[in-house]
Order: structure tokens, then sequence, then C-alpha cells
């Protein structure tokens, strides 16, 4: 992830944080739950708002990743100059997904949108 998709979800993560801490009752043990749970730690809270509709839409955060195609590994390849000149050229005894790899040519898309703003970036 980009430091401007990490900047949104660390502001959203401490939305949620004060949200819980403001909405959470002690337990037997002292640690606040809500609802039965614990506060969600960063990873969870991420996890959570790339798989729950409702969760990610009631913090405004939507978080989709996806793998990139070879098309797409292809023309990121050409368009940062990521593999040699005439990169169309694959190298010998080696697949075209084997060829980006060398080349460390992205294979993943991660898109966040928050207040309307969406941020792109590769992985």
């Amino acid at each position: 992830m980009s430091k401007e998709q990490e900047g949104l979800i660390e502001l959203v993560g401490q939305e949620y944080t004060k949200w819980f801490y403001d909405n959470a009752a002690p337990s037997v043990s002292g640690k606040p739950i809500l609802n039965g749970e614990g506060i969600l730690t960063r990873g969870e809270f991420i996890n959570k708002c790339k798989t729950n509709p409702e969760f990610s839409e009631k913090w405004g955060l939507k978080i989709e990743e996806r793998e990139l195609t070879d098309v797409e590994r292809y023309t990121i390849a050409r368009q940062y100059g990521l593999c040699p000149k005439y990169s169309n050229i694959r190298l010998e005894n080696c697949t075209e997904e084997e060829h980006y790899n060398k080349f460390n040519v992205p294979t993943k898309l991660i898109t966040i949108t928050y207040n309307n703003k969406t941020i792109e970036s590769y992985e």
C-alpha cells in the first residue's frame, strides 16, 4: 500500500478506536467490550473492511485488492520501464509470469476509497 493509503487507513482506524471506546463497556477482565466483542486489531479492521460491505460502508472505507492480468502487467512494465528495452521479447525458457516476476512488475492492484477519494497503488 502507498503511504497515502496507509494514512487513510490510520485515520479511519483512529475514528473506529474512538467510537469503540466511547461505546464499549468494561468486561469482567477489565478490557472493554461491545456486543460481546473486543476491539479489532488493525489487521482485523482492514480485513473486515475488505470482506464485510456493511462494516465497510459504516466507516466509509472501501478496500479492494485484485490480481493483475498478464496484459495489465505488460502495460505497467512498458509504461514504467520496468523490463529491459524491447521487453515484448521474453527471457528464454521462461513464462510470461516468470519474466514479469524477474523484473518485479507488480502483481496486485489495491484500491482504497474514502470520502469519495480513490487512491490506487500496485504491489
